[in-house]
């Protein structure tokens, strides 16, 4: 269900703007990612990507990624970040919220890692908006069962947020 004005947003459109706004927090130059995760229409948890608390940011220091010419979906782990899906889990873990058989709303399609990280927590759904360049993370997720859909309505989430603002 899209979001038309004079009636509520579909649960996508609003978990999706809740991920939009989450990503607002990102540390990450270049990329600003938002997730949350969700069960029975309640938010859980949930994050955006940066650096582990503690610790110095993309923003104060530069890009790892970029200063060594890494191309997008390539080697994830030579980053200072952790991922917004990552962050999303660990908010939940830390606050001892159970996330199996939930979905997650990311911005972003996840990459391989955190693709792992959802379907060992037991998430049931991806729901996101951008694909990223990543095929592993595609075949592991079917192979795991893990329903992934791409959320084609951006215009849906954008008069959820312009609507949140008047």
């Amino acid at each position: 269900m899209t979001y038309d004005g004079n009636k509520r947003p579909g649960w996508d459109a609003y978990f999706l703007a809740m991920a939009m706004i989450a990503s607002t927090r990102s540390t990450c130059i270049r990329r600003r990612v938002g997730a949350v995760i969700a069960a029975e229409k309640r938010i859980l948890a949930t994050g955006y990507n940066g650096s582990p608390a503690g610790t110095r940011h993309c923003t104060d220091i530069g890009c790892l990624r970029q200063q060594l010419g890494i191309p997008s979906g390539e080697r994830h782990e030579i980053c200072r970040g952790a991922h917004a899906e990552m962050n999303a889990v660990t908010q939940a873990a830390a606050s001892g919220t159970s996330i199996n058989g939930c979905g997650i709303y990311v911005t972003h399609e996840p990459c391989s890692i955190c693709s792992k990280l959802l379907i060992n927590s037991g998430c049931r759904r991806i729901v996101y908006m951008n694909p990223y360049p990543d095929e592993l993370s595609r075949t592991l997720r079917a192979e795991a069962g893990l329903t992934s859909e791409i959320f084609e309505d951006g215009d849906a989430v954008k008069r959820v947020l312009e609507n949140a603002m008047s």
